[in-house]
């Protein structure tokens, strides 16, 4: 007999309809397999009470015929979403005891339909990182292991609390945020689906601001149908979000049919990168061949200016930190150290609030908008970031969608880069450009390392096009016939 946590949200919510178990039951079972769970570090806030009490609600309304979309599912919620009445700390010090009076619009409009939180998911500090070893809670640990059993891995980041909850199934489904890679590519890593829509999809509201210009929320799920009804889900248009686009959210569920026949796919060249293993590059030919089995159109494109993607973003992304956290100072909420003057108190605060990674990020945006080298570093960064932006915008005038590995490697051993941030920088060389282009992107999970370590590619599309994309995505997701995690 299947498990109830072996269900994807899809094959949940049929259940729940058609009451052959109860809200109640099914986060009993995820629950249960929270407090079992020694190994992940996924979760930093358990919310068992309030998630037991809303499956109750959830019971009530389903036998009623007033079932949400999401009625029933329990889902872990990153850190980085304000939650009201929970502690939401950002994983950071700076943030200790903090518990929001009001709940973001995307948590919001999940519990609107029904959503269940199961607990707030560990991610690196402030969302920066690339590892979720930044936390002030410590390090999650990735739910797959390497053949040999003898290392543990990192899950990704800054999104791999939600990642490591999904896979281990200690969730059905997380919300993550996306920067730039901080969905797709925990989800490589954990061998789960990982989408960022397009920037301004879904509202900001209530989530802890890294980099106003790039941060975007999105669904982690283990399937592309359950990524797609989460999306539908949190999507829509926010006046609360000056950066929130007043377009229709379709039903993206409805549209998963898996042809693409005569869909262009563009591969770009800039993608082939020297010393990527051979069995990502293999991979990369497995997506090109199913995509033309399916009569797709398969052809090479170019994105010069991809080459100047990491060093624009590690410009930009800085900046407008520095700006945003420039707020916590220890005199309205969050942790306070004294000191003998206010300045000295905003010293220590920040001092022992913030963790190394995060006064690495804050000390090079400060630096790249002080006077004098403004117009030298992130001035020329955002003529960068338009020239990128117009890359992709002429490759979509030839193609419908553009196919990349989502990482250039699979999951690699804690504290293997921690002493070298520029290796941990390039994580993300796959995944920049399409956030600094606002385009949505998904990451699927295709196959294994030879170490048994799950590896993805991504789908990027045209704005606000998530549609093509996940109906793409589902292609890839037969065809690779990728086996999710066993617990």
């Amino acid at each position: 007999m299947t498990s109830l946590r072996d269900l994807s949200i899809i094959e949940a919510s049929r259940g729940l309809n058609k009451r052959k178990f109860s809200a109640s039951e099914l986060v009993k079972a995820h629950v249960d397999a929270a407090q079992k769970d020694q190994l992940s570090n996924s979760l930093v806030e358990e919310t068992f009470v309030k998630a037991l009490a809303s499956a109750k609600t959830s019971d009530k309304r389903l036998n009623k015929g007033e079932a949400g979309l999401l009625e029933g599912i329990p889902l872990a919620i990153k850190d980085l979403f304000c939650t009201k009445g929970v502690l939401s700390t950002a994983c950071s010090q700076i943030l200790k005891g903090f518990v929001p009076t009001y709940e973001s619009t995307v948590t919001e409009n999940l519990w609107r339909e029904g959503a269940v939180m199961i607990g707030k998911a560990n991610m690196d500090e402030f969302a920066m990182g690339s590892s979720n070893t930044t936390s002030c809670h410590g390090p999650v640990v990735n739910p797959w292991s390497a053949s040999d059993k003898r290392q543990a891995f990192v899950p990704g980041g800054s999104s791999g609390g939600s990642a490591a909850a999904v896979a281990a199934k200690i969730a059905m489904g997380a919300t993550g945020t996306d920067t730039g890679g901080s969905i797709r590519q925990p989800a490589a890593f954990c061998g789960v689906v990982g989408l960022k829509p397009t920037y301004g999809r879904c509202s900001r509201w209530g989530i802890i601001a890294f980099a106003s210009s790039l941060d975007q929320a999105g669904p982690i799920t283990r399937s592309v149908e359950d990524a797609a009804l989460m999306l539908q889900v949190m999507a829509g248009y926010d006046p609360k979000d000056s950066t929130s686009v007043n377009v229709p959210v379709p039903d993206y569920t409805a549209n998963l049919s898996g042809h693409v026949k005569g869909l262009k796919i563009g591969v770009p060249e800039e993608y082939f990168v020297d010393g990527m293993p051979e069995e990502i590059n293999k991979l990369w030919e497995n997506g090109m061949d199913w995509f033309r089995r399916e009569g797709a159109n398969v052809s090479n494109i170019k994105l010069p200016h991809t080459k100047y993607s990491l060093p624009t973003y590690y410009i930009v992304a800085p900046a407008e930190c520095s700006s945003n956290l420039a707020r916590y100072d220890g005199v309205r909420y969050g942790l306070r150290e004294p000191g003998k003057d206010l300045t000295t108190m905003y010293e220590h605060t920040r001092a022992k609030g913030f963790g190394d990674e995060v006064k690495r990020r804050i000390l090079i945006g400060t630096y790249v908008l002080s006077a004098g080298y403004y117009d030298a570093y992130y001035l020329k960064a955002q003529k960068l970031r338009s020239l990128i932006a117009k890359d992709f915008k002429q490759a979509f005038q030839t193609v419908d969608l553009i196919l990349t590995p989502t990482t250039p490697s699979s999951a690699f051993a804690i504290e293997e880069k921690m002493t070298d941030p520029i290796t941990m920088y390039l994580n993300d060389v796959f995944t920049v450009p399409a956030s600094l282009a606002g385009l949505p992107a998904v990451s699927v999970p295709v196959g294994l390392s030879r170490e048994g370590l799950p590896l993805g590619l991504q789908l990027i599309g045209r704005p606000f096009e998530e549609g093509c994309v996940l109906n793409s995505a589902a292609l890839m997701e037969t065809a690779s016939d990728f086996t999710y995690l066993a617990q």
